[in-house]
């Protein structure tokens, strides 16, 4: 993501299988946010909602770990509040950040989260452009197509993309770890998702098989094999775009269309699905250009997150079974 002030860092823990992906915007953005999912667990959300006195914040986190997660946090917090950066009160600045997780834990060792030493980590690892995408910080224990329960999914991950029309940049980061499959909206085929065993590399399409007539009974579900509260795909953009914090919101809003646009089902009771919306500079645009070079944006970086996961933890990418 190349958007001018705005900054990506990732932590990653390998022998956990999770990690933390942090946004730095220590100069302030606007911020928007909108939650569709049925999942969702978030830290201080009302600061890129309207209403609040607040107007900018100065930073954005997704982190694995579940709830667990949210307390790291604290450490993007403490590493702005050491560089004097935050919302002036009584002579003192507090760092306004805000977040949200995933659920990861049944992937690598659930009783290791990310911490705010982990996320101090990926504050400090924060570059501007070329973030690192695939089976790393937020995504690395990540994964999609859990109908079946996870270890007859695929692994999901991070993406970024970055779209340009004249002075106008939006960018677009996006955590895939979707209860459902993720598709190729052009050719509308299955790129990751639940497969027909844990060791084969067959899709099935959670959509398709929905939609059979199962008894109710007999569905994987009550059977206990699907693991339901433990997905969620996150996403964000950012942009040069001078926004209200409800226009910011709107946007938001109309960039959930990527979500359904790729993933099969989208927004479900056992997702988290949210997209946040960052606005730091100065350039005037059209409303409706803005909301299509969003939704491409985040589309594109759903597809490079399934495109670049590896595997990890017996859960293989797309890379691991031979996809390309």
């Amino acid at each position: 993501m190349e958007i001018p002030g705005v900054r990506i860092g990732h932590a990653t823990d390998l022998k956990g299988a999770t990690g933390i992906t942090v946004v730095l915007c220590e100069k302030g953005a606007v911020c928007g946010l909108d939650v569709r999912g049925g999942g969702s667990s978030l830290r201080n959300p009302t600061v890129a909602l309207p209403g609040h006195r607040v107007e900018k914040v100065h930073a954005v986190f997704f982190a694995g770990g579940s709830a667990y997660g949210l307390d790291a946090g604290g450490g993007v917090m403490r590493y702005l509040e050491r560089r004097g950066i935050g919302f002036p009160v009584r002579g003192l600045k507090i760092p306004i950040v805000t977040g949200a997780i995933l659920f990861d834990l049944g992937v690598g060792n659930p009783r290791r989260r990310p911490d705010e030493a982990m996320a101090y980590r990926a504050c400090m690892k924060a570059r501007a452009g070329g973030a690192a995408e695939g089976s790393v910080g937020a995504g690395t224990g990540a994964s999609v197509g859990k109908y079946f329960g996870v270890a007859r999914g695929m692994k999901g991950g991070v993406g970024t993309t970055t779209l340009r029309s004249g002075a106008l940049r939006v960018g677009a980061l996006a955590v895939v770890n979707a209860f459902g499959d993720v598709r190729d909206p052009e050719t509308g085929g299955i790129l990751a998702g639940a497969r027909e065993s844990a060791r084969g590399s067959r899709l099935i399409g959670i959509e398709a098989y929905l939609r059979r007539p199962l008894p109710y009974a007999k569905r994987p579900h009550r059977l206990g094999a699907s693991q339901g509260g433990d997905s969620t795909t996150l996403g964000l953009i950012a942009t040069n775009a001078v926004l209200t914090r409800e226009q910011a919101c709107r946007l938001a809003t109309a960039s959930h269309v990527a979500l359904a646009r790729c993933l099969s089902p989208a927004h479900t009771a056992n997702d988290g699905d949210l997209v946040y919306v960052l606005s730091r500079g100065k350039v005037r645009a059209d409303t409706l250009a803005l909301e299509a070079l969003a939704v491409e944006a985040l589309t594109r970086s759903i597809l490079r997150a399934v495109h670049r996961a590896r595997g990890l933890a017996g859960i293989p990418g797309r890379r691991d079974l031979g996809m390309g």
